[in-house]
């Protein structure tokens, strides 16, 4: 591999030199994602502008064999963006236009580095909605959403970042462009690329444009807040209302633990003896919306809920949807490190899921608080805890091993949306089994048989586990 002088001194002849940064303060600053106690140093951080400069990095880094780590804002939770094999981090923060907004098909083209937010803020301008709401969606950008596939609190009913994906352009490791997809509703020409790209992590090329397909907002939203004694009664009211055949845009919950600490933090007015906590959020015609909002609490309150609270207005619902939204600023106050995990299982095995989570807590003695995504049955057990604490954080690990094992058991995955990353690598196999992983690594090579883009991502190797400089 080229020194670090040497790829400086040739980024700087490929794009205006002020956009190659490569102090130690800079070096630093992107050398870690949102996962914690993972770092890697790059030896240069390079900010293109357009697909072209895209492609003139790209192409150099793959003829000199120099890892390229895409990057959007940084908000990722399981080391997707972090250099840990060195070489150059791309980030596309500055590709951040709306290019068009076309009301007659109903689409959005977007370069990558658009804050997701901002992008629904200017669909919403014009009277249309985009569903994915990811929990990072005011700071993330809509291309770390697609390679991720992104979910968040509407995807129950709404679906995820792939479900609204109609086209792509990309660069691929060689610096070839191309396009996939396009504005029609119908198109099975060919192999489905565009599918997978989506969620595949910046291993196999760099998304410079997206295509997204829009759709009417909802007539009227109402949202509850329901209190249970424990999480196993809230659990059996989530398969009540499925049951009852409602599928209300938003299904969250907070188990104790996370409950007490949104209380501490916001003061908002949540019973600290509850066990477990649902936010539910129904949306359509007025009419369809009162009417479910009506048999939301009616089964609530069959299966034990202590107390539901209906919004009547949507500032109160807002209000309401704040303990959810507030779930993870609010842990994270609790102790220095704290660790976001990602666990799904199926929606009937949640009720067990969390069990083991309080059992696995108990075991290794830790502070964990769970909340996530009841409607889907994707989990967030939180840990909380001191990375300066080795003999801790060894007991965390072997806490959260058993967890994704837990969940594999009980026929879900160990990600349902944060994606695989090099944190969960390891646990990979265990998904797809040998033969999945051998068609992984033979696209993964054809798209990049350098194996610059993305290095040590998604696969596992042992002998890459410890963090590399530059």
């Amino acid at each position: 591999m080229l020194s670090k002088n040497e790829i400086v001194a040739a980024l700087k002849q490929l794009i205006d030199p002020q956009r190659v940064l490569s102090e130690p303060e800079d070096i630093v600053t992107y050398s870690y994602d949102g996962t914690p106690h993972l770092t890697g140093a790059p030896a240069a951080i390079v900010h293109p502008v357009n697909t072209q400069e895209i492609s003139n990095l790209v192409k150099w880094a793959y003829e000199n064999e120099v890892p390229v780590v895409p990057r959007g804002s940084g908000t990722g939770l399981s080391g997707g963006s972090v250099p840990i094999q060195g070489g150059i981090v791309l980030s596309t923060v500055r590709m951040d236009r709306i290019l068009e907004i076309d009301e007659e098909n109903l689409t959005l083209l977007a370069e990558p580095g658009v804050i997701t937010g901002n992008l629904a803020a200017e669909a919403a301008k014009r009277g249309l909605f985009y569903p994915p709401d990811p929990g990072s969606m005011k700071i993330s950008t809509i291309g770390g959403n697609v390679v991720e596939n992104s979910g968040g609190l509407r995807c129950l009913k709404y679906g995820v970042t792939e479900d609204y994906v109609l086209g792509l352009e990309v660069v691929l490791p060689d610096g070839e462009i191309f396009w996939t997809g396009s504005k029609s509703k119908k198109d099975v020409a060919g192999y489905n690329l565009k599918k997978l790209l989506v969620s595949s992590e910046g291993t196999l090329g760099i998304v410079t444009k997206v295509l997204l397909r829009l759709i009417p907002p909802p007539a009227a939203t109402k949202t509850l807040l329901a209190f249970f004694p424990d999480m196993v009664s809230a659990g059996r009211a989530v398969a009540g209302i499925i049951a009852g055949k409602i599928i209300p845009c938003t299904l969250e919950f907070l188990d104790h633990v996370t409950i007490n600490c949104v209380e501490d933090y916001s003061q908002i007015g949540l019973p600290r003896e509850s066990g477990g906590l649902l936010l539910i959020q129904t949306d359509g015609h007025p009419a369809q919306v009162d009417e479910e909002a009506e048999k939301i609490r009616t089964i609530c309150i069959e299966h034990g809920a202590t107390e539901v609270r209906v919004a009547q207005t949507p500032e109160e619902g807002e209000k309401l949807a704040q303990a959810r939204r507030m779930a993870l600023a609010s842990l994270a106050r609790r102790k220095p490190t704290t660790i976001l995990e990602d666990a799904t299982v199926p929606r009937s095995k949640v009720p067990e899921m969390l069990a083991f989570i309080e059992q696995v807590r108990d075991k290794y003695q830790l502070e964990i608080g769970t909340f996530g995504h009841a409607g889907d049955g994707n989990l967030h057990p939180t840990c909380l805890t001191d990375e300066r604490d080795t003999e801790e954080m060894e007991r965390v690990e072997q806490a959260f091993d058993e967890i994704f094992k837990k969940a594999i058991q009980l026929g879900g995955t160990v990600t349902g949306e944060h994606g695989v990353g090099c944190v969960k690598s390891k646990y990979l196999p265990m998904m797809v089994g040998e033969t999945g992983i051998k068609v992984m690594r033979r696209i993964k090579q054809i798209f990049d048989p350098t194996g610059v883009l993305n290095p040590g991502k998604i696969f596992f190797d042992e002998k890459k586990e410890e963090t590399v400089s530059a």
